[in-house]
């Protein structure tokens, strides 16, 4: 990778800190943003460089502090890799109001004052790449909340892209992956029944990708784009290539 100018949202970590922990092997010059002060400073120890901004774009002005921070740091932004993310596993029955607020305030609103912020500071050609998700094409029973608010972030990309040409927006839609936070705080007793349904739907896989390879990937690839700024990459899948459970015919 040559010297780019890379701020990492959600750094503290699955992707985001696998992502993180490869840009600054490669020898970017990286700023990790996350609310967890103790993760953050953990992940800048494992990848023995980066400077780590603690902030919650959820919060007011949490965004903006990033970007800002960011800015002074590196003396601009070539690069943002945004894996901000989080999910509920309930049935919609069960979904409140509040339950959809949280959802949407951390995987959508936040990424939109991230981008409002960024916009403005932003290299020319430079990237903003986000994370999605593939349960946006094969949606799941317990995560509607989840797989709605990615459906709005790959529309919102779409928009802003519209909008601000001058910047290219990414969406990066991703399977299955390990290891990461994403179902830690789920309830394991529901988890285990619908697991079962998703099963029956044919919606998991009997391999799942490697938090590592995908952060490898990103790397690599939002590392190449940036030399190429007559590309959009404006959509990225990856998904395991194995079966999905059952699947296979007994020998």
């Amino acid at each position: 990778m040559f010297a780019q100018r890379i701020l990492v949202v959600g750094a503290s970590s699955g992707v985001g800190q696998a992502f993180a922990v490869q840009a600054v092997a490669e020898g970017a010059s990286v700023v990790l943003a996350a609310r967890r002060e103790d993760r953050l400073a953990a992940t800048v120890k494992k990848a023995g460089g980066g400077t780590a901004v603690v902030a919650d774009v959820r919060s007011d002005g949490g965004a903006e502090k990033i970007v800002a921070a960011a800015v002074e740091i590196l003396g601009g932004i070539d690069l943002i890799y945004y894996a901000v993310g989080y999910a509920q596993l309930q049935m919609l029955a069960d979904v409140t109001a509040d339950d959809w607020r949280t959802v949407l305030e951390t995987n959508v609103i936040g990424l939109h004052e991230t981008i409002r912020a960024a916009v403005l500071v932003m290299s020319p050609a430079g990237i903003i790449a986000v994370l999605s998700s593939e349960i946006v094409d094969h949606p799941r029973p317990g995560l509607a909340t989840y797989s709605a608010s990615k459906a709005a972030v790959e529309d919102l990309l779409r928009v802003w892209q519209l909008e601000c040409p001058e910047v290219r927006f990414s969406c990066l839609s991703i399977g299955a992956t390990y290891p990461t936070e994403f179902g830690d705080h789920f309830d394991p007793a529901l988890l285990g029944s619908i697991m079962e349904r998703w099963n029956a739907l044919g919606r998991t896989q009997e391999e799942l990708m490697e938090t590592s390879e995908v952060a490898a990937f990103s790397v690599a690839t939002y590392g190449t784009a940036l030399r190429y700024s007559g590309l959009g990459v404006e959509y990225l899948s990856l998904r395991s290539p194995s079966p999905v459970q059952g699947s296979r015919k007994p020998d």
